[in-house]
């Protein structure tokens, strides 16, 4: 009997162990797979960190070339952008810098803009690779034609700003001038001015890729957008107001285009969508 009671003991006890020995294999197994998920988790960031860097460093080298092959020219593309200040004064009437430093850093400070500008093509481009990957085929195939629709918009909200908008609002001003005032506005004041209208137009002439973004990723619907029409042409006077000088003009100017290039985008996502439909 003792030796029987000894077997099943010792028997038990290798049981038991074994259990041990089975637990705290699987916990080791779970602290290890633990440490794979963690492992696995950090390593696309730090790939994303790294692959971010090389996009943005590229971005920053196309500009700082750009830069460098238009410094020398800093004054011209500053002149080129008072002109139509100038032609809207008074023969007696220059521009004038109220800083020592206004001379140098404002010829510097456009040509860090149209760097910039002319390389919008260059930086959307490494945009579009660093999230391309991420996207599937038919995600692609929409972001592509956005991507570029994106480019020209911007270019045009730009150059209309300049061409349209700009001669429009100076024009306003200087003829509501008093007569004793001799307009003579400093070239920095008009720098940021001018660069602050370019900004605001060239992101506003956005507005149809927004719209069609928001509906193709269900955000929103063109239903919804249809009925709320009038909040959102209300809405667009209401931020041409904020966002442009204190006068109607550049209000209007604003304001009307921004509800034209909704009604584009609501117009593009119907189309987008009756095809889309026909297809399936």
């Amino acid at each position: 009997m003792k030796q029987l009671f000894k077997r099943q003991k010792s028997r038990l006890e290798k049981i038991e162990s074994a259990d041990d020995s089975s637990v705290s294999l699987d916990n080791t197994t779970v602290s290890q797979s633990d440490d794979i998920f963690e492992t696995l988790s950090d390593m696309p960031i730090t790939e994303h960190l790294i692959d971010l860097r090389k996009h943005l460093i590229r971005i920053c080298v196309a500009v700082l070339v750009i830069f460098l092959a238009l410094v020398g020219f800093s004054r011209e593309l500053y002149n080129f952008l008072s002109d139509p200040l100038v032609a809207q004064l008074p023969v007696n009437s220059t521009m004038i810098a109220t800083d020592i430093t206004s001379n140098f850093m404002a010829p510097i400070r456009l040509t860090v803009f149209v760097a910039a500008f002319f390389a919008m093509p260059y930086i959307l481009y490494q945009v579009w690779s660093f999230v391309a990957p991420g996207l599937y085929k038919k995600e692609k195939k929409i972001a592509i034609p956005v991507l570029l629709s994106s480019i020209f918009l911007f270019y045009a909200g730009v150059a209309f700003a300049y061409f349209i908008v700009l001669k429009g609002v100076l024009k306003f001003f200087i003829l509501f001038a008093p007569q004793n005032v001799l307009p003579m506005t400093d070239i920095d004041s008009y720098l940021s001015f001018a660069l602050k209208l370019f900004m605001v137009f060239g992101l506003t002439f956005e507005i149809p890729v927004v719209t069609l973004l928001l509906i193709l990723v269900g955000i929103v619907s063109i239903q919804s957008l249809e009925d709320k029409r009038r909040y959102i042409i209300v809405g667009c006077f209401a931020i041409a107001a904020v966002v442009t000088p204190p006068d109607g003009v550049s209000m209007l100017m604003l304001a009307i285009p921004m509800w034209l290039l909704f009604e584009l985008g609501l117009f593009l996502a119907k189309i987008l969508i009756t095809k889309e439909r026909q297809s399936v």
